[in-house]
């Protein structure tokens, strides 16, 4: 295999960095012992520029290519170093469609009722329709009586539309965006040739 340039990164499948690499982690390096690396990245990652310069950090991320935005394109504009992104996002009410149910049907509804006299104008979470007789016109009936006060019986079946209708809404919980990975070690040369500009 030829020699590398420096500063040239690559994927290595071993747990360890082979001789004249390092691993891409974010590492600091000193600029007097890697002169000739320094000269080519700079403080682009990391350092203080004055005795020591850091190394691009891909842990636990995916390298993409720059970008000046291009018009039209639709990508978004990524400049050189520039380290963005999360693993997850919580969405909210606003970025998720409204999601509207409509259920429509019949149903046969016997109503209960019994043969007693009604002893109240309104009914309760226990009474039932009941027997109410006033011969007065206009008159106020003791239409209502408890379930369990005469002989129980049901009124005819008759049928009922139904109509249900609902919004539902999210919760605003995090949602992860990683694609399926495979982890490998990120590896930049430390020597090898340096590289010449077009």
């Amino acid at each position: 295999m030829s020699d590398p340039f420096i500063g040239e990164i690559t994927m290595f499948a071993g747990n360890f960095a082979p001789r004249g690499w390092a691993f891409c982690n974010g590492q600091l390096l000193s600029i007097s012992q890697h002169t000739a690396l320094f000269s080519i990245l700079g403080t682009i990652y990391g350092g203080d520029g004055q005795t020591t310069f850091a190394l691009p950090n891909l842990q636990s991320r995916s390298p993409v290519g720059i970008s000046t935005r291009p018009t039209g394109s639709g990508l978004s504009d990524i400049q050189l170093g520039e380290a963005l992104g999360t693993e997850q996002v919580t969405l909210y009410q606003t970025q998720l469609p409204s999601f509207y149910v409509s259920l429509t049907g019949t149903a046969a509804i016997a109503i209960p009722a019994n043969t007693s006299d009604g002893t109240s104008k309104t009914p309760t979470s226990n009474s039932v329709l009941s027997t109410a007789v006033d011969a007065a016109v206009g008159a106020e009936v003791d239409l209502y009586a408890p379930l369990n006060s005469g002989s129980s019986t049901t009124l005819a079946p008759f049928n009922a539309n139904i109509i249900a209708q609902g919004t539902y809404t999210g919760t605003n919980q995090p949602v992860p965006t990683r694609s399926p990975y495979l982890g490998m070690n990120f590896i930049i040369a430390l020597t090898g040739v340096y590289p010449s500009r077009n």
